[in-house]
C-alpha cells in the first residue's frame, strides 16, 4: 500500500469521522513565534490572572522530588482533602486529569450506538466531542433565544427535558455554561432532574462554580442535590479559580455505585503526582480563591461596561469571561487583535460567528483589550 492510499479517517467509527478537533485558546508562545511579538496578553482560555496559590506551587515543588515514582493511583490524600471540604465520603469522589476527563469516562461507560445523549445548543464543546465519538445519537436542545430577558443563549430546562426519552443515558448541563456565561437556578436544575428518566444520568459540569456561588443565592446547591438524585454527577475543576490549569486536575462527586463504574474505565495513575499535591494544597488556601473571585467580580463588571460603551451587546455572565457580539465576523476581529498582541476566543465553532469570548484579566490587561478593540472596530 502506498502512503497516499492510507486513509485513517475511513477506518474510524462514524462518530469520530464527523468530528472536528477541539480548538483550544492560542498559546502565547505560538503567537510569539508567528508574529515576533512580545508583551502578549492572553484572554482566551479563562485562566486565573492571579495564578496559582503559593501553597500549591510549594507543594508541587516538594512533590517533584518523587517524580520518578508513579503517582498514587487512588489519589488518597487529594480525596481525603475533598472529602473533608465537601463533607462527602471518599468513595463518592472520582479524580481525573481535568474534569473533562470525567466527561470521557461517563461517555465510555454509558454511551453507544443503541442509546442517546442530550445537550443544549451553545453548550460546552467537549460534551459533543465525547458523545459523538461513541456513535450515540446526540440530540441538541434549543437554547433560550437572544432576546430572552434573563438568560439569552442560555440552557432551557424545558427543551432539554423534551429532547430526552427512555433511550437517553446522559443529559449534559454546564452550569454556568461555557461559552455563554449563563446559568440555571436551583429550581431549574431540579426541574431537569425530575423531568428525565431515572435511568438518565444528569452530568452537571460546575467548572465555574466558584465565581458564582458567593453572589447568586438562587445558584444550585449541588451538594444537597446529590443526596436526592443517585443519577447525578457533579464535576469541578482546579483549572479556573484555583489557577492550576497547567496541572490538569479535576474531580467528580456522585453516588458510590456510580463512582465505582466511572473508576472501572479510568486509566491508571492520573492525575499525576504534582497535580495531586498542588490541588490538595490549593483546596486549603481559601484566601487565594476568594481574592481571585473578588478580583473577577470587580473586573468582569468593568470589562462588560467597557464593551457596552463600544456599542456592543454582551451576554450577561457570571463566569470569569464575557461573551460579546462584535457585530461582524468574530474571527476577523480575533485576527486583528492578535496583531496587537491580544489573544481572545472566536466562537464560530459554537455557532456564534459574530461573537468573541474574552477572559477577565487584571485591570491593566482589560483596559488594554478595550483600547485595542475600540481601534479594531473603528
Amino acid at each position: 500500500m502506498k502512503m497516499s492510499e492510507f486513509d485513517p479517517a475511513a477506518l474510524c467509527v462514524p462518530g469520530v469521522r464527523e468530528l472536528k478537533a477541539y480548538e483550544p485558546g492560542k498559546p502565547i508562545g505560538e503567537l510569539e513565534r508567528e508574529l515576533g511579538l512580545s508583551d502578549i496578553v492572553k484572554l482566551a482560555s479563562n485562566e486565573n490572572p492571579l495564578g496559582a496559590s503559593p501553597r500549591a506551587i510549594e507543594a508541587m515543588q516538594r512533590a517533584a522530588a518523587g517524580i520518578s515514582l508513579y503517582p498514587d493511583g487512588n489519589s488518597h490524600a487529594l480525596k481525603q482533602a475533598l472529602s473533608s471540604y465537601h463533607d462527602i465520603e471518599a468513595a463518592r469522589i472520582v479524580t481525573a486529569s481535568g474534569s473533562d476527563h470525567i466527561l470521557e469516562l461517563a461517555a465510555r461507560a454509558f454511551l453507544d450506538t443503541s442509546n442517546s445523549a442530550v445537550m443544549a445548543r451553545y453548550g460546552f464543546a467537549i460534551f459533543s466531542i465525547v458523545a459523538r465519538a461513541t456513535g450515540t445519537d446526540l440530540r441538541i436542545a434549543d437554547a433560550h433565544p437572544p432576546e430572552h430577558s434573563r438568560q439569552p443563549y442560555g440552557h432551557d430546562a424545558n427543551t432539554l427535558i423534551d429532547a430526552a426519552d427512555d433511550s437517553t443515558r446522559i443529559l449534559y448541563l454546564a452550569n454556568p455554561n461555557n461559552p455563554t456565561g449563563t446559568w440555571l437556578t436551583h429550581a431549574e436544575v431540579e426541574q431537569v432532574l425530575d423531568g428525565v428518566s431515572a435511568n438518565t444520568i444528569v452530568f452537571l459540569d460546575e467548572a465555574y462554580h466558584d465565581y458564582v456561588a458567593p453572589f447568586e443565592p438562587d445558584f444550585p446547591d449541588s451538594r444537597a442535590l446529590l443526596e436526592r438524585y443517585p443519577n447525578l454527577i457533579v464535576t469541578r475543576t482546579f483549572s479556573k479559580a484555583y489557577g492550576l490549569a497547567g496541572a490538569r486536575v479535576g474531580y467528580g462527586l456522585t453516588g458510590a455505585a456510580l463512582a465505582d463504574v466511572l473508576n472501572r474505565v479510568r486509566l491508571s495513575f492520573n492525575p499525576g503526582s504534582l497535580a495531586q499535591a498542588g490541588a490538595a494544597a490549593a483546596l486549603g488556601d481559601r484566601e487565594h480563591v476568594e481574592r481571585a473571585v473578588a478580583l473577577n467580580h470587580q473586573e468582569r463588571g468593568v470589562l462588560d461596561e467597557g464593551l457596552r460603551r463600544l456599542g456592543l451587546v454582551t451576554i450577561p455572565s457570571v463566569c470569569n469571561f464575557v461573551t460579546v457580539d462584535v457585530g461582524r465576523p468574530g474571527r476577523d476581529v480575533f485576527q486583528a487583535l492578535l496583531q496587537k498582541g491580544l489573544i481572545t476566543r472566536p466562537l464560530d465553532p459554537y455557532g456564534l460567528p459574530n461573537h468573541l469570548r474574552i477572559s477577565v484579566g487584571l485591570e491593566a490587561q482589560n483596559a488594554r483589550l478595550l483600547r485595542a478593540l475600540g481601534q479594531v472596530l473603528a
